[in-house]
């Protein structure tokens, strides 16, 4: 399956290779889950703070076991500081 990943500020850095900007295309199992996408791209658990599979939110305790299907669009950002 296809789906199109976001990263966003400083998770950038974590982009596969031929990624356009901030955005990436990956082809993925039929059986994905959201978890593994994580470890596969090796992003840092304490800089993914806010997802969003198809604009809706998956909280911390889900983002495990959260199956992604074919043209879901994942957005990460991390943690935001300043004022």
């Amino acid at each position: 399956m296809n789906i199109t990943l976001k990263l966003f500020a400083t998770l950038t850095d974590y982009l596969p290779a031929g990624a356009k900007g901030n955005i990436a295309q990956l082809q993925l199992t039929d059986d994905a889950r959201l978890g593994d996408l994580l470890d596969e791209l090796k992003l840092p658990q304490k800089l993914v703070h806010l997802v969003l599979v198809n604009g809706a939110y998956v909280a911390p305790d889900a983002r495990t076991e959260h199956r992604l299907v074919e043209g879901d669009t994942l957005a990460i950002w991390p943690p935001v500081a300043g004022g």
